[in-house]
């Protein structure tokens, strides 16, 4: 039987080169700091700061610590009836079970933060100078609206270990030095260490991506996050639909014989990967049955009103209206099975296990998780007639939750093209509407290499972003900013 491993308290902070925190030179170098300005950024991160709950979570750490000392709702509970970040629920971009065996890289974070509803700025080592660390640091440091993450290798600390993430929590011009608030504080307190030093630690290659560290700027948004559609980067679709834009793409819009706007998407709507449908979804709000009552709240209403004004903006474009049609003629024709319309009760029986899941805290996986019923419901709204929930019981481990997800609507009804349930109709979320959003959140440029120039700026002119609703706008903007960070 081979012996434990020996256990370990804390390590030897090396110093030189860093100085500890609580040091007679670093509460020097704090009064210092604290009395030319750049510590205010300090005391929102102190007041939200927590150690990393395993050795590989520094990177969900710093940044649950920094979205927390921003005072960014995270929209759902973490436990008991109180919303407020935890890693646990840091996993749309990456598998906590990954995460924990493997940590995560630079990307992954700067999408985890997007997702989470702040706006992030990432800068990687090859893309700014030390002159732009110093200045974006002076700012956030002299700021309580804006924090900084740095990506690092300790080995230029003389610390064991090798990539890390940590907040920084203030800078002092004069030595030029940078407060890392250390989230593995279980190995090493908060300490200073020079500029330039913290600089050539950031401009290292992570072996696991081959690509340099860096730092991110992460901040409040202006408007608030996505309603109704979001872009995941947790699965392999977003690496699809990469390869797609970059190399499969430039090749199809160079096809002979694309006659008109109709060829053209029925061209691209073919040709786009098996998974792409899993690169933007559907965002719904699920809850437990005995937390809700029998009417929606306000709060829920308001919501579910936002997310209805943003659906019914979408179908209201030229683009859906090609798009639904273009289906409905490839099922008819036989082209595609009529699943491919991911019916509703299908999609709810998968977001309600995912829902009971997360309820219940078991974030890593819903695999767990069986529906035994499912059944649509319309919930009273406080006066302004019944909205649709579906309402489902969860079998998982003898314990059968009762679950509900609220579904947005249309106003303006749209006949199914699946011709086994013609009279059907189609009031809410369809993939229709995510290849829409795609398509408008595509890089305007992705449509430059179209030969025919009349139909390039036809097609262009459809997909354009320019006099969508505002509303819609923002949807599309905010699928755009996440697909550019993954």
């Amino acid at each position: 039987m081979a012996a434990a491993a020996p256990s370990l308290y804390r390590r030897a902070l090396p110093s030189p080169p860093a100085v500890d925190f609580t040091s007679p030179d670093g509460k020097r170098l704090f009064s210092e700091a604290l009395e030319g300005g750049t510590m205010e950024g300090f005391f929102g991160l102190s007041s939200c700061f927590k150690t990393q709950s395993e050795p590989a979570f520094c990177g969900l750490a710093s940044l649950a610590v920094v979205l927390n000392a921003l005072a960014i709702d995270p929209g759902r509970r973490w436990k008991g009836p109180w919303r407020w970040f935890d890693e646990s629920m840091l996993d749309c971009c990456e598998p906590l079970d990954a995460v924990k065996a493997r940590g995560i890289t630079f990307g992954k974070v700067a999408c985890l933060a997007h997702c989470a509803g702040a706006k992030v700025q990432p800068f990687r080592a090859h893309q700014v100078t030390i002159d732009d660390l110093r200045r974006h640091l002076v700012r956030c440091a002299s700021s309580t609206d804006c924090h900084l993450i740095a990506s690092y290798n300790r080995r230029h600390f003389k610390q064991t270990g090798t990539g890390h993430f940590s907040p920084i929590g203030g800078y002092h011009a004069g030595q030029d030095m940078a407060l890392i608030l250390d989230v593995a504080r279980f190995k090493y307190p908060p300490h200073w260490v020079p500029l330039p030093l913290l600089w050539e630690a950031m401009n290292t290659t992570d072996e696991s991506t081959g690509l340099l560290r860096g730092f991110m700027l992460v901040s409040r948004h202006s408007a608030d996050p996505s309603s109704l559609y979001t872009v995941s980067c947790r699965d392999e679709s977003w690496k699809s639909m990469a390869n797609y834009c970059v190399e499969d793409l430039p090749n199809l819009l160079k096809t002979e014989n694309l006659y008109n706007v109709p060829t053209l998407l029925s061209h691209l709507i073919g040709s786009l990967p098996a998974n792409a449908g899993s690169f933007i979804k559907w965002v719904v709000e699920v809850r437990r049955k005995e937390e809700g009552g029998q009417c929606l709240s306000k709060e829920e209403k308001e919501r579910l009103l936002v997310k209805e004004n943003v659906l019914q903006q979408v179908r209201d474009t030229r683009l859906f209206m090609i798009v639904h049609d273009l289906q409905c003629a490839s099922i008819q024709c036989g082209n595609c099975s009529p699943s491919s319309e991911d019916p509703v009760t299908r999609i709810a029986a998968s977001v309600c296990c995912q829902g009971a899941a997360m309820l219940s805290r078991n974030l890593a996986s819903s695999d767990g998780f069986c529906c035994s019923e499912t059944c649509f419901e319309c919930v009273p709204a406080n006066g302004d007639g019944p909205k649709t929930a579906i309402s489902d019981f969860v079998v998982s481990e003898g314990n059968e939750p009762g679950v509900d997800m609220f579904l947005p609507k249309s106003h303006h009804s749209w006949s199914s093209c699946n011709s086994s349930t013609r009279d059907e109709i189609i009031k809410y979320p369809s993939s229709a509407d995510v290849l829409t959003v795609l398509l408008l959140a595509l890089h305007p440029g992705t449509w430059s290499g179209i030969i025919d120039e009349r139909l390039k700026a036809e097609f262009q002119t459809l997909v354009s972003t320019d006099d969508l609703p505002d509303v819609l706008k923002r949807e599309v903007f905010t699928a755009q900013g996440v697909s550019v960070r993954c």
